[in-house]
């Protein structure tokens, strides 16, 4: 029968909706029993992944429904809308920003009833750490837990050089927030929130962030706002106690990184791939440093025709990343 490790990696990537990585490991498991004498077994599962798949791709030629929600007008320039598969389940978080999360989703869940108590749940969140720890992670994965769209701001239409034009187009996204529910994501918030008062400081992006400030305390709609920033502290302290809850994002340590390690590499990892050891080479790398780094020594083994990841391979590669950011520190 599969490996454990086999059926493992099957269910995440079921999970996870990777149909080329599904079909591929069953595959394999159909090899491993051809090499165990079980040939009929063997030839079934084969041809059970071939009718499987035919199917798949039928069934994605099909005209595609569309979205449920779609920004139009002036609105599609400054709102993008995804409908992410991404699960909590799928993330390494620290127990801080885990347990933060499962209230978020714990709250919204049960808003309806905490409404008909007079209390409200908790929506508008800021999220603060380095760029790669899974701040806008965070956002795909509320808005698929919670099944709602997630817009997502685009500052480049949103902030002009006209006065007052930046604060107008912005109360247009938080009319667009009371009339469709949904995850609506401000990321690298700081270009807006700067202290108010600092070197950088414009005429114009203060008026807007003077609006930004007014919108945010005065909604009372029932989707969620995410602010999301790399620089909390060049924000505005005005800005905190807008949000319910603040989430500070840090770089994984050695038994995160080895959890990381363990769901990336899990296709080809061979069984004797020590973690522990593995991980201490990843000290100080960001969530999706470490990701890339699996990725790229899985691209090693795939180019060199190897079935399984080296060691020394997942080693190399976060040893590079790891030299490249002392360099730019």
């Amino acid at each position: 029968m599969a490996r454990a490790d086999q059926m493992k990696a099957m269910m995440r990537a079921y999970a996870e909706r990777a149909d080329d990585d599904f079909w591929a490991i069953a595959l394999q498991v159909a090899a491993d029993e051809a090499n165990r004498g079980h040939a009929k077994l063997a030839s079934e599962l084969k041809d059970l992944v071939s009718r499987a798949r035919a199917a798949d791709v039928a069934l994605q030629t099909r005209p595609k429904p569309l979205p449920l929600a779609q920004p139009r007008g002036e609105l599609a320039e400054l709102l993008t809308v995804q409908y992410p598969q991404h699960h909590l389940s799928q993330m390494v978080l620290s127990r801080d920003v885990q347990q933060k999360l499962d209230r978020v989703l714990k709250e919204q869940r049960q808003h309806e009833r905490l409404s008909g108590h007079g209390l409200s749940a908790r929506r508008k969140l800021l999220l603060v750490g380095p760029p790669g720890t899974g701040k806008t992670l965070t956002a795909s994965v509320l808005a698929t837990e919670l099944r709602l769209p997630l817009f997502v701001a685009r500052f480049d239409s949103l902030i002009t050089k006209f006065m007052g034009e930046s604060a107008t187009k912005l109360r247009l996204i938080f009319e667009a927030l009371k009339t469709t529910r949904g995850v609506y994501l401000f990321d690298e918030f700081d270009s807006l929130g700067l202290q108010r008062g600092s070197q950088h400081d414009v005429a114009e992006m203060r008026r807007t962030l003077n609006m930004f400030l007014q919108l945010i305390e005065q909604d009372a709609s029932e989707s969620l706002i995410i602010a999301a920033t790399n620089h909390g502290a060049a924000l505005d302290v005005a800005l905190f106690r807008r949000f319910d809850d603040v989430i500070q994002y840090g770089a994984p340590d050695e038994t995160e990184i080895e959890l990381l390690l363990r769901n990336s590499l899990a296709l080809l990892a061979p069984s004797a791939l020590d973690y522990t050891r593995l991980a201490k080479s990843g000290h100080g790398l960001t969530h999706a440093e470490v990701v890339r780094a699996c990725e790229d020594a899985m691209k090693d083994a795939v180019l060199e025709h190897r079935q399984e990841v080296s060691e020394a391979s997942v080693i190399l590669h976060m040893s590079e990343r790891v030299s490249n950011q002392r360099q730019l520190l």
